[in-house]
Formats: C-alpha cells, sequence, structure tokens
C-alpha cells in the first residue's frame, strides 16, 4: 500500500493505518477517501497530496492543537493534560470517548483542530509587506508619500510589486506627512506615509500634527529596527509607540505577522472615523516574514454614518430660528461639502452668510447673500453683522479665536463632534452631520422675509469691495500684496485648486482675494509653514486635470523648496506665486503689534526664478505692477512646474 504526503504541512497519509482523526479505516486507498476528505493537519485538499516513493512515517508531521468551541480551552498532542492525566504526546484520536474538556467538561465532540498557521505561513509567497500593501488598495488607499530607507525597504519593495499604489517620494519626510494630510482636506479620501525608523519617523511629526489639528485623516507606516527598545545608542531606533501616542487616534506596533490584518483594518477604521492618523510600525524582519492572509483576521471597515439630532433639540432650535430678530448663518469648514444646503437655509430666515476662513468659498464671495469671512481677516462688516445678531446659526465651525464668534450671543451650534458642542452658555446643541440637520432644519423653519436686508447686505458688499480696490495700487514699488491678490482673482481660473502657506500670504488671500468656486486647502489650527507647496504636489496628484496654484511667501518656501523637484521629476505642473518680501512678513507685524522692536525676520533669500530654472521647471521673476498680470498669465499656460516671484512689499496697511 502507499503513503500521500501533503505538499502543505508535510504531513503523511498511510493508506495501511488509515487515519483515526478523520475516523478513516485502515487499509483505506488513497483514491477511495471522499472527494471532501481534507489534510488532519492543514485542512488541505485532496489534490494538496502526492504518492510517496519511498516510505515514511504515517501522521501529521507535528502534534496538533484542538480547541473546545464552549470556552477556548487547547488541548496540545505535545504537552498532554495533567488535569486529566493525558501525557505528553497522546493524540487527540487516542482521548478515551469519555475524556471531557478539564475546563468546561465538553466532550470530545465540541473539540475542532486548530490548524497550524505557521505552517500555512511559511508556505505562502505573500510576505507580511505584500499583504500590508495589499489591504491598503482593497481599502481605497493608493497613494503613498515617503522615503524608502534600511527599515522600510520590504514596504517599499511591495510597493514596487504591487503595481497599484502611486509612490511620491519625496526629499523630506515632513513633506510627506503635510501632502497626505492636504490630500484628505482636498478629497476626503486617505492617503499615506512610508518611512523609516527613528529620524524618518520624527521628521513626519509636524506634518502629522497638522492633520490631528485639522481632523484629516492619514495612515503612517513606519519601519522599525529589528530589536525594539533596546535601550540607549541604537541606530536609528527611538520608542516610535511613545512618540506617536500624542500624535494619533490610532497607534501600535505590529510584533505578531498573523495580526496584520487586523492592526492595518482598525488603523484604517479609526484614521476614518476619528479624522485623525493612524500609526503602525512594522519591524525589519517581520515586513519580509511569509504571511497568508487567507487566515488572517481582520475587521470591516465602515463609512462614517449620518447623525441626526433629537427631536426635543431640533425643536428648541426651530423655536428661537423663528423667534431671532437678526439671525446670521455662519458657514464652518464642516459645512464645506453642503454649501446648497446652506444656501437653501439662509434664504428660508432671509439671513446673511459669514463663514470661517477654512470655509473661505463655500459660496462664491460675489454671491448677493455672501459677505466675507469673519475673524480677524475678515471685513469690518462681518464683524458688525456677527456683532449685532440675536442668533448665530453655526454650521460645522471650529470656533477658532481667529474668528472670534461673540459667544455671549445665543447660538445654535450644529456639529458631528459632541465634545465640541457647547461653546456658549446660551448655545443650543446640535449633534449632528451638517448635510442631515441644515435639510432638517430649513423644513422645520418659518419662512420669512427681512424688509431692507438685501439691499443693506448690498450696500455692505459695495462699501468692503471699494475698499479692498482703494488698497489695490497698481502703480505702487515695490508691487502691493493687495494688487498681488486682485490680479490673482482676476486671472486664477474658477475651477483651480489653490494651496495655502501660512504667513503674509494667508493674510492678505483671506482678506483681499476673492473666491470664485476654487478649493482651498491650508494649514488651519497648526499654522506651519511650508505647507503650501507640499500641499500642492497632493492636489496635482488628487486633481490632474485642474489648474493647481500654491500662493506663500519667501519664509514658507524655504522650508520646503527642496522638494520643487518632486513636481519635476513626476511632471505635475503647477504655478507656485511666492509673495517675496525678504521677511517674515507675519512676525514683524506681531512684533508691532505687541511693542517689540523687530528684529530676527529680515531673510537673504535665492534667486527663486533661478531656482525654478535649475530645477528643471520654469521661473518668472516680477519686480514692476505692470508686469504681473502677463506673469500670472504666462505662468497658467505653461504645462511644467512654474515658480513666480513677486518682489512685494513688505508692509501691511500704509
Amino acid at each position: 500500500m502507499a503513503q500521500y504526503k501533503c505538499s502543505v504541512c508535510g504531513y503523511i497519509y498511510d493508506e495501511e493505518s488509515g487515519e483515526p482523526s478523520t475516523k478513516t479505516a485502515p487499509d483505506t486507498l488513497f483514491d477511495e477517501l471522499p472527494h471532501d476528505w481534507r489534510c488532519p493537519v492543514c485542512a488541505a485538499g485532496k489534490e494538496a497530496f502526492s504518492v510517496l516513493s519511498s516510505e515514511g512515517e504515517s501522521g501529521p508531521a507535528l502534534p496538533m492543537i484542538w480547541r473546545c468551541t464552549v470556552c477556548n480551552y487547547r488541548y496540545s498532542e505535545e504537552d498532554g493534560e495533567p488535569a486529566t492525566k493525558t501525557p505528553p504526546g497522546t493524540r487527540f484520536a487516542e482521548l478515551p470517548d469519555m475524556w471531557r474538556c478539564p475546563v468546561c467538561g465538553a466532550a470530545r465532540a465540541a473539540f475542532v483542530m486548530v490548524r497550524k498557521d505557521a505552517i500555512a505561513h511559511e508556505k505562502s509567497e505573500k510576505t507580511v509587506s505584500d499583504v500590508i500593501i495589499e489591504g491598503l488598495v482593497a481599502s481605497g488607499i493608493d497613494l503613498v508619500f515617503g522615503l524608502p530607507g534600511t527599515s522600510s525597504l520590504g514596504l517599499v519593495d511591495a510597493i514596487r510589486k504591487n503595481g497599484k499604489v502611486r509612490y511620491i517620494v519625496v526629499r523630506h519626510e515632513e513633506a510627506a506627512a503635510m501632502a497626505a494630510s492636504a490630500y484628505n482636506k482636498l478629497t476626503g479620501r486617505i492617503a499615506a506615509c512610508l518611512t523609516i525608523a527613528g529620524p524618518g519617523a520624527t521628521n513626519l511629526a509636524t506634518g502629522l500634527y497638522d492633520a490631528k489639528e485639522d481632523g484629516a485623516s492619514v495612515v503612517s507606516l513606519n519601519g522599525q529596527v529589528e530589536m525594539q527598545y533596546t535601550g540607549e545608542y541604537g541606530m536609528q531606533e527611538i520608542d516610535q509607540d511613545a512618540f506617536f501616542r500624542p500624535i494619533t487616534v490610532y497607534n501600535n506596533t505590529i510584533s505578531d505577522r498573523k495580526m496584520t490584518l487586523l492592526l492595518l483594518s482598525r488603523a484604517i477604521r479609526y484614521a476614518t472615523l476619528r479624522h485623525g492618523v493612524a500609526q503602525l510600525s512594522i519591524p525589519n524582519d517581520i515586513q519580509k516574514q511569509p504571511l497568508d492572509p487567507s487566515i488572517c483576521k481582520t475587521e470591516i471597515v465602515i463609512v462614517e454614518p449620518a447623525i441626526t439630532p433629537d427631536a426635543a433639540s431640533l425643536q428648541k432650535a426651530r423655536d428661537a430660528i423663528d423667534g431671532a430678530e437678526h439671525p446670521v448663518v455662519l458657514a464652518g469648514f464642516g459645512a464645506y461639502h453642503d454649501a446648497d444646503a446652506v444656501l437653501a437655509f439662509a434664504e428660508a430666515i432671509d439671513a446673511p452668510i459669514l463663514t470661517t476662513y477654512r470655509a473661505k468659498g463655500i459660496l462664491p464671495e460675489d454671491h448677493p447673500r455672501v459677505i466675507s469671512v469673519l475673524g480677524s481677516v475678515g471685513s469690518p462688516q462681518a464683524r458688525i453683522l456677527a456683532e449685532r445678531a440675536d442668533l448665530i446659526v453655526a454650521f460645522g465651525v471650529g470656533f477658532s479665536k481667529f474668528t472670534n464668534v461673540p459667544l455671549d450671543t445665543r447660538i445654535i451650534q450644529v456639529d458631528t463632534n459632541p465634545v465640541k458642542l457647547g461653546v456658549g452658555n446660551m448655545t443650543i446643541p446640535l449633534w449632528g452631520t451638517c448635510s442631515e440637520t441644515i435639510s432638517l432644519l430649513t423644513q422645520m423653519v418659518e419662512k420669512k422675509t427681512r424688509p431692507g436686508l438685501a439691499e443693506e447686505i448690498a450696500a455692505m458688499k459695495i462699501a468692503w469691495l471699494d475698499q479692498l480696490d482703494s488698497e489695490a495700487d497698481s502703480k505702487a514699488v515695490p508691487i502691493r500684496p493687495p494688487y498681488l491678490m486682485k490680479i490673482l482673482s482676476e486671472k486664477l481660473p474658477a475651477a483651480a485648486v489653490i494651496c495655502l502657506d501660512v504667513g503674509e500670504n494667508q493674510w492678505w488671500f483671506g482678506r483681499n482675494f476673492l473666491m470664485k468656486q476654487q478649493r482651498f486647502t491650508m494649514s488651519g489650527y497648526l499654522g506651519t509653514m511650508g505647507f503650501g507647496f507640499p500641499a500642492a504636489i497632493a492636489a496635482k496628484l488628487a486633481y490632474p486635470e485642474k489648474q493647481v496654484i500654491c500662493i506663500t511667501g519667501d519664509g514658507g518656501f524655504s522650508q520646503a523648496m527642496a522638494d520643487f523637484v518632486t513636481a519635476v521629476k513626476y511632471d505635475l505642473p503647477m504655478v507656485v506665486i511666492i509673495m517675496n518680501n525678504r521677511q517674515l512678513g507675519m512676525i514683524q507685524v506681531e512684533q508691532l503689534m505687541e511693542n517689540y522692536p523687530n528684529y530676527g525676520t529680515d531673510l537673504h533669500n535665492p534667486d527663486f526664478a533661478a531656482y525654478a530654472d535649475a530645477c528643471g521647471g520654469a521661473g518668472i521673476r516680477v519686480e514692476q505692477p505692470g508686469d504681473l498680470a502677463g506673469a500670472v498669465g504666462k505662468a497658467l499656460s505653461m504645462n511644467l512646474p512654474v515658480i513666480v516671484d513677486v518682489i512685494c512689499d513688505a508692509r501691511r496697511i500704509v
């Protein structure tokens, strides 16, 4: 009689001996086994077996483990069970019929064989890295920013082999994290960062903190050294779990390969539903281990559920709206995708619309109901309306100190985060998504017309636009920032995506640039310089068909300028407008406001236009206001990365 060997786990079936664990009688030929017969060790089908040319020892290659389905106790054939006086080496099939689980008393029939995962994994052609990258793609994540290095080579090679992931290699990890943060802010989709242990991980921190503060979903994958946490002087080794803990909504290290898919699915789920950074560290040796994903635990990533406020709160809000004489609608970033609903609500109660800075452009700023941004970059008219309001209806507003919402006014506050609700002692909190809640309120409220309001808003808009126009001196040299913003307002396409840096460029953009239907993104609550250009890289990858414009200052661009070659390398046409005033202009203003003498803010800049040319892009330097419109138009027509270096006046209001 013959013997057959399982090619998966090495178990040998002996026709002469049969197999007690599958109740196969002795002298049963292999061909006579039922079609659904499975290997008793690894559950492989009959097709996995081949005949042996010489005799071998019958039975499992390794002792098996059996699990009680009632209490989860495990019986090891290798160890036996002292509690039932079962000696080591006793096969489960050899246990007496009356043998019972020593924990819960269940009969042998309640036990199932535990598959030897280690054996199955060793036979897999996939590695942990392969499974991670496949898991990202399956979750819709196909864009990775990062830098390769020693402790992430397995993951990088998995990206190479996968072919469905775009891997954008940057010059500094901070840019990778900022680009991933911007990608989510612009699209709602998740991008990943990938870098090495130690310095690569720490370099991500600023960009990941930007994502944390602005509620952007990002997955950060980081290599780790093989021997973790060995103490001081480990090469490129830090305690990454501790380092990332303050930044993340989910933070873990894959120290056991079989946990790979479970931890990855949790990371994606937390990043998605908690709107933040999920970090996984993967030690170098584990990245390379074989892994069979079919026997790994995983979890489902659900979409974010819609939240509807309770009926009593909605009724209270309706009564407040119906009783208000001077209501104002304040639209925040949380309502950015609900512009039509915001407008319909404002029209129903005949109220003006103000926006936070991050919601600038939710509706075109020439709309007759939209005044401007409320806050330090907004108009005096917006402040007048907010201060005189007897009710502010705030949709998805973060209540930053720069918006400076009057908290002693009655406020209806709609937000998905209950912790943020209740900003003032007269606030009516509505825990709900804007997309659900705004339409409900619109249906519930009494429709009103407020005589004279439309004329008042129109007069306010004219006064504000006249002021902006008067500030835009078309003859002043150096070029005045208001004039730069006027030209950009006229020249930038309505479908453009604008990526904004932090500094004086941000102040002037918020105040003087008039949005049409453009999308824009910025570093909101962290307010970090150097965000604008990595964001532009992300924007062009997200929207290759759109014009992408980065508006930055000389200080902010200098922090990210090494990655201009990244835009050239990956053929990402964009226009970078540098407001070059040779100053950290915002700091200069802050020193003035706090009665400090100006000190330490002057900048020694390179020729940014020449730098663009040297990188393989194009550079245009503008010193005269009469050349500005032509230079911007030319840059927009060029199909490559372009820097427009605009020599600007460092003074704010003159």
